[in-house]
């Protein structure tokens, strides 16, 4: 029996048969602390007189600090672990900022300045949210601060860190160089990692090979909610790895596979797997690579929405569809009482599409939200599209016509319909062709409080006593490929479709 100053005090503490070194108040060394705790340190642990109050080695090696206290020899040697010891008294663990550089000379890695100043603010963040739901942040195509693009050698280090930091349960590393290598460190993190639900890697170089990496590490994990692989050319063979974890992933609820040169095999893979997967509600299949002129695509995803009871938001951007594969998608939505944000924006839908969904519309009454953008649908288009939201649809929020080809006569059966509609609270109509009636008709909605200006994309200016239109930044998803340099980045005016119907905590 020997006395120990520790920071607690002078108190005699059983050290063990073998002789050790005089033992310091705090030592960490990889997962394990050893401390020396006084006796009043243990009353909230509990346990009666003779008798461990617990099997864990924390208590374990505290209830032998007790007995040596009422003159017995102890039993287990004296080791706590870090994560059972922050519920009993604080610990000052390092910063993260720290701990980064610690490891990279550690490990012989070069220091990237980018990252060493973002996990400072993240640091400093800690300190105010108290350590919870934060999301790390390192996008590279950041322009308020100088940027070296993290590489995968970076993720390398940055993926230790988060192995071991539990408060962080996002992380945004768009826009950098992470390629395949990095797509493995990726995959590791989230087979370790199990309190991560957010992952961005848009616009990385990862390839068919990457893909299936992280398509692989998901089949096991439980805890990931929100997947962006947006811009990552996976092709045809990383699509189809992709569709493969959706036949055993029960826990992700989102996934962005946007302009990654899917083919149509993984396209229809993916709408047979949504027929049996009840847990993915946000699926992105934009801009896929698709030859031939018969719409398979979009014929099978159209099967797939009459049996799927579960999705809710479906972006299908740039899939070259026209009249006949959009019919298909509207008499699916006849049978689909789920789908409530579809996308077919950049297609080549006309006027004669818009009969389609016009009669969809009249029964339908979940939709809220439908991105029309970039298609063709002209005055004809909106007249159908008026008529029906000013006589029988109540359901749908939001409408984006920007750039349809519309002229005044379209663009003011539009607006006139607003005035009988009263839960049509969104419209986007940029680049039509305005003429004074139709600068006059919204200028006149906004004026009257039937249209915030908030949510739309025009706003109403007067020169010489004429009324005229002037863009204004918000839309259904204006931040999709971009953040803001200044601002919110979360911002809902520029991104309404997704605050409308949220699927999902981030972009």
């Amino acid at each position: 029996m020997r006395t120990v100053r520790s920071r607690y005090g002078s108190e005699p503490v059983w050290l063990g048969p073998a002789r050790r070194k005089r033992t310091s108040s705090t030592k960490i060394s990889g997962e394990v602390s050893h401390l020396l705790l006084p006796t009043g340190r243990l009353q909230a642990l509990g346990g009666g007189a003779g008798e461990c109050p617990s099997g864990i080695p924390a208590v374990a090696e505290l209830w032998g600090h007790l007995q040596t206290q009422a003159g017995r020899e102890p039993q287990v040697p004296a080791i706590l672990k870090i994560s059972q010891l922050s519920r009993i008294i604080p610990v000052s663990l390092p910063s993260l900022r720290e701990y980064y550089y610690n490891l990279c000379t550690e490990k012989f890695q070069k220091i990237n300045p980018f990252i060493l100043h973002i996990l400072q603010e993240v640091d400093e963040e800690s300190k105010k949210r108290l350590g919870r739901g934060i999301t790390l942040k390192i996008a590279g195509n950041n322009r308020l601060v100088p940027v070296e693009r993290v590489t995968g050698e970076d993720f390398w280090i940055l993926s230790r860190i988060l192995k071991k930091t539990s408060y962080i349960n996002g992380l945004d590393v768009r826009y950098n160089l992470l390629r395949d290598v990095g797509a493995y460190y990726a995959a590791k993190l989230l087979q370790k990692q199990l309190n991560l639900i957010y992952l961005n890697l848009m616009f990385n170089d990862i390839g068919p090979d990457g893909g299936d990496l992280i398509a692989k590490a998901l089949y096991k994990n439980t805890t990931l909610k929100y997947l962006r692989m947006t811009g990552n050319k996976i092709e045809n063979k990383g699509g189809m790895f992709f569709a493969a974890m959706l036949q055993i992933n029960s826990s992700l609820e989102k996934l962005d596979l946007g302009d990654c040169d899917l083919g149509m095999q993984s396209v229809i893979a993916f709408a047979t797997v949504l027929t049996q997967n009840q847990a993915i509600k946000g699926i992105n299949l934009n801009r896929p690579i698709l030859y031939g002129e018969q719409e398979e695509s979009t014929v099978h995803i159209s099967h797939m929405l009459k049996e799927n009871h579960c999705l809710v938001e479906l972006h299908m951007c740039k899939h070259d569809m026209k009249n006949s594969g959009f019919k298909q998608l509207c008499d699916a939505l006849y049978l689909n009482n789920n789908l409530r944000y579809l996308d077919v924006s950049c297609n080549r839908i006309t006027r004669d599409g818009m009969v389609f969904l016009a009669g969809v519309l009249k029964s339908n009454t979940t939709l809220e939200v439908i991105d029309l953008s970039f298609n063709r649908i002209e005055n004809a288009g909106a007249n159908y599209l008026s008529e029906t939201l000013a006589s029988h649809n109540r359901s749908l929020k939001a409408l984006s016509v920007v750039s349809n080809n519309i002229e005044g006569e379209g663009l003011v059966a539009l607006s006139q319909s607003m005035k009988t509609n009263t839960t049509l609270s969104n419209i986007y109509i940029w680049g039509n062709k305005f003429d004074e009636a139709t600068c006059v008709a919204y200028a006149d909605l906004i004026q009257m409080s039937r249209l915030k200006p908030d949510n739309t994309d025009v706003e109403p200016y007067v020169v010489d006593g004429h009324v005229y239109l002037a863009e204004v930044s918000n839309g259904l998803k204006k931040h999709y490929y971009w953040t803001p340099t200044y601002g919110d980045v979360d911002d809902h005016l520029s991104n309404a479709g997704f605050a409308l119907v949220p699927v999902g905590q981030h972009l």
